[in-house]
């Protein structure tokens, strides 16, 4: 469950300490564009001593510097042998660029005796070469985990304009959600950046995500969390029309009916689905065991 992904730069002692006390589903941190270059080493082994010294009651994700750069392998050297949940890698142009890495960890995971595969990948995806190439990308590693998508590089290198309607990453969207569904992973959006303090066109912008498929979004500010988290989240009033579809359901199947009315709601295959996932993700999120 990545309803939220929280970022928090590697470089900042304060943030990796508390980084799991906001609520996030997962906490990314960043060794790539919040660290200046002076800093990369000193934020690497910072990462890698708070990963030795903390307990995070969280998804562990360690965003790491581009292939295109002289950083990508320190990073992954230092990091991988901590057990990282999630490698975050940045600037993905193509699937070759996943196995790059992917063979790369491979070869830590055996030094150290990990078991092989543990370390899972979410590349971000921030070129147009990536959004085109989206789906290859997604079936390039059994240790795919999501897509995310990120819009700002992503517009650069489309010579557009960011907009807050999200008119510029509309199709780019639609793009990483079908490729991320195809592959079975996650779809994981952008985070809200126009006004941190703005609650309601953060709550707006998820809204729209989330009907869009989208299984989750980033924040880059703590406050942000609580909002993203209780839009991804069924609502109780959601959860109990689900459990009635799938009860309903049961009975119907135990009786050998092939149509089920509910509450006078006739419901197919679909619906039923719909109903099976809404419940499960409604008690994963608040332990509710029936």
């Amino acid at each position: 469950m990545r309803r939220t992904m929280l970022f928090m730069p590697g470089s900042k002692p304060g943030n990796l300490l508390n980084g799991d006390v906001y609520g996030a589903d997962s906490i990314i941190i960043d060794l790539e564009d919040a660290v200046a270059l002076a800093e990369k080493d000193s934020a690497r082994i910072l990462t890698k001593h708070a990963m030795r010294t903390f307990h995070y009651d969280c998804e562990l994700i360690v965003r790491i510097n581009s292939l295109t750069t002289p950083f990508w392998q320190d990073d992954l050297d230092m990091i991988i042998p901590e057990k990282p949940d999630v490698i975050m890698p940045t600037k993905v142009y193509t699937a070759e660029d996943i196995r790059t890495i992917d063979a790369y960890i491979t070869k830590i995971e055996e030094a150290h005796g990990m078991p092989v595969g543990g370390v899972k990948l979410i590349p971000l995806l921030e070129t147009a070469a990536s959004i085109e190439n989206a789906y290859e990308i997604a079936k390039a590693s059994p240790r795919m985990a999501g897509l995310y998508l990120g819009a700002a590089d992503l517009s650069l290198d489309m010579k557009g304009t960011r907009t807050r309607e999200g008119y510029d990453i509309a199709y780019a969207r639609s793009r990483l959600v079908i490729a991320a569904r195809t592959a079975g992973i996650d779809a994981l959006d952008t985070p809200f950046t126009w006004d941190i303090h703005d609650n309601d066109g953060l709550a707006a912008e998820t809204r729209m995500v989330k009907n869009m498929g989208f299984n989750g979004k980033a924040c880059i500010y703590p406050g942000q969390v609580e909002t993203v988290n209780e839009i991804f989240a069924p609502t109780k009033e959601r959860y109990e029309w689900a459990l009635a579809i799938v009860k309903g359901a049961a009975e119907a199947e135990a009786q050998g009916k092939g149509v089920v009315a509910v509450n006078g709601e006739l419901v197919d295959g679909p619906v039923i689905i719909t109903a099976k996932n809404t419940v499960a993700e409604y008690e994963r999120i608040h332990g509710v065991h029936c």
